[in-house]
């Protein structure tokens, strides 16, 4: 094992907290449970570092081992990379083809080496008939850069892929390209949706996030639920409130389930519109370029401050439709133009 490639065992080692060192390399499963047992895992990490160092150079570790590592690493820590989701499309009259991962990892790793000598590619299969693909890249004349690679997550004989922000926008097309032809589809193309929480962007592309997030309290009649009702109020009151609150409860749940939401960070929308006055003459009725506003709501649980603000009395039921629309249109990115 050369430097290289004991410095990157290393770094990769360093970052993984100690409450999660043991599961790591228990998951990564590369070193035995008799080697294992001879670290002291209590001692200072530097130390329990380099002593999980020389256990991999005595098993003859590779770069693959290494990246394999940094990829479960990441699979842990998933909300750590901002992701964005692609989605691929057949062309006209294309059937489904039966669809096989070694092939599919074969040609993926052959399109980029061919394009690019300087690259590394690691896969590592995962639930649900998925994938994870490291992509460390390089330049013709650089090695590829380990420590600030690409991910890419492919879920099999589906259309979508989450890739995790990247730096080098270059090789985008290059991935897409990648992308397509493995999984034997036509074309690709971003969609208007980012977040932190990949299981969620998951949940919301297949449509999944009724299924996947079970439903809470949902058996429960409304009229039961507590309207937080002062007894002392005139009768009168206290039933139009009621009313009023039931209504606001109904609407809210058929717009958004009552299940938890998918969890998205924030929603953007930039708008563009042509000034517009009844009144003649003035610098902005003769403006050519459109008025631009952007507007981006941020909360750390987007969607359920959504679903909590009509309840809450802090806006009225229904909320716009380009609030509402999020998970039905998969976007959390909107332009708004005049039509």
């Amino acid at each position: 094992m050369d430097e290289t490639v004991s410095e990157f065992f290393r770094r990769t080692i360093l970052k993984i907290p100690l409450t999660e060192m043991m599961t790591i390399l228990k998951t990564w499963n590369f070193l035995s449970e008799n080697q294992l047992q001879t670290v002291n895992f209590r001692q200072r990490k530097e130390s329990l570092v380099q002593d999980l160092v020389l256990l991999c150079e005595e098993n003859r570790a590779s770069l693959n081992d290494a990246a394999l590592l940094d990829i479960i690493y990441t699979q842990f820590h998933r909300h750590q990379k901002v992701w964005d989701v692609f989605q691929m499309s057949k062309g006209p009259g294309e059937d489904t083809d039966l669809f096989d991962m070694e092939q599919f990892k074969s040609s993926f790793k052959k399109i980029l080496k061919r394009a690019l000598k300087n690259v590394t590619v690691s896969f590592r299969d995962a639930e649900e008939n998925a994938v994870w693909i490291r992509i460390a890249w390089g330049t013709q004349y650089r090695k590829p850069n380990q420590y600030k690679p690409a991910y890419v997550v492919y879920y099999s004989q589906t259309p979508y892929a989450f890739t995790s922000s990247s730096q080098l926008k270059s090789n985008l097309p290059l991935l897409g390209q990648a992308l397509t032809v493995a999984s034997k589809h036509h074309q690709i193309v971003k969609m208007d949706l980012r977040s932190r929480y990949l299981d969620s962007l998951k949940a919301i592309v297949f449509k999944q996030y009724n299924q996947t997030f079970e439903t809470h309290n949902s058996t429960t009649p409304l009229q039961e639920r507590s309207l937080g009702l002062d007894i002392n109020m005139d009768s009168r009151i206290i039933h139009e409130n009621k009313t009023e609150k039931e209504r606001v409860q109904r609407v809210t749940q058929e717009i958004f389930g009552d299940y938890p939401q998918p969890r998205l960070e924030f929603a953007q929308y930039k708008l563009e519109t042509k000034f517009k006055s009844d009144l003649n003459g003035g610098i902005l009725a003769e403006r050519e370029e459109p008025l631009r506003c952007l507007v981006k709501f941020s909360s750390p649980h987007l969607l359920e401050a959504l679903k909590s603000l009509a309840p809450a009395g802090i806006a009225d039921a229904p909320l716009s439709p380009l609030l509402t629309c999020i998970p039905n249109k998969g976007m959390n990115y909107f332009k708004i133009r005049d039509k």
